[in-house]
């Protein structure tokens, strides 16, 4: 009975903390991505605030790169940027890393400025982690399924928008159809 009780009461302790998931259904597929709120609850936090108002279905990403990363959340197919809540305070000093399938917020020049959009590393890109004397951009999560949706991303050709000054844009856009959170 007690070893019933102890691992009941841990199972309860491991689900209380469990990470939150997040569905993304593109038009390529579905991925979800895993935050993680302890290391970044800043990035996290601003992350889910646009998920559960509902404000990055409809959104493209814009900017694909193959071999460094797949950028989106803030423009819709038409390139009109959508409305964002106030820049958040950069956490790039966090302990995570610009790692291969992880998530993190752009940015402009200036380092407390991201807002709506984030991107998703195709490899190792440690030289976007802040390091001594300079800002690096926020890691916050990780893609935990659907790698491959991101993959055949970088397989859709891009193209130069001169109108909009857009560079690396997918010639078919690559939209968010649907986004929830899985788990909270």
């Amino acid at each position: 009975m007690r070893r019933l009780l102890t691992a009941a009461i841990l199972a309860c302790t491991f689900s209380a903390h469990a990470a939150t998931q997040v569905a993304v259904d593109t038009s390529l597929g579905e991925f979800v991505v895993e935050l993680n709120e302890e290391k970044a609850p800043i990035s996290s936090k601003n992350f889910l605030r646009y998920v559960e108002d509902g404000s990055y279905v409809g959104t493209v990403f814009h900017r694909v790169i193959p071999g460094f990363m797949a950028q989106g959340g803030g423009f819709d197919a038409e390139f009109n940027r959508r409305p964002s809540y106030d820049p958040i305070k950069n956490e790039s000093d966090n302990g995570l890393s610009n790692q291969r399938a992880t998530l993190a917020m752009a940015r402009t020049q200036v380092a407390d400025s991201a807002t709506r959009q984030f991107y998703i590393n195709y490899q190792n890109n440690t030289f976007l982690d802040g390091q001594a004397g300079k800002v690096g951009y926020a890691v916050f999560g990780k893609v935990v399924k659907g790698f491959s949706v991101i993959e055949k991303m970088a397989q859709v050709p891009t193209t130069t928008v001169r109108s909009i000054g857009m560079k690396d844009v997918p010639q078919q856009p690559i939209v968010i159809k649907a986004i929830h959170i899985l788990n909270k």
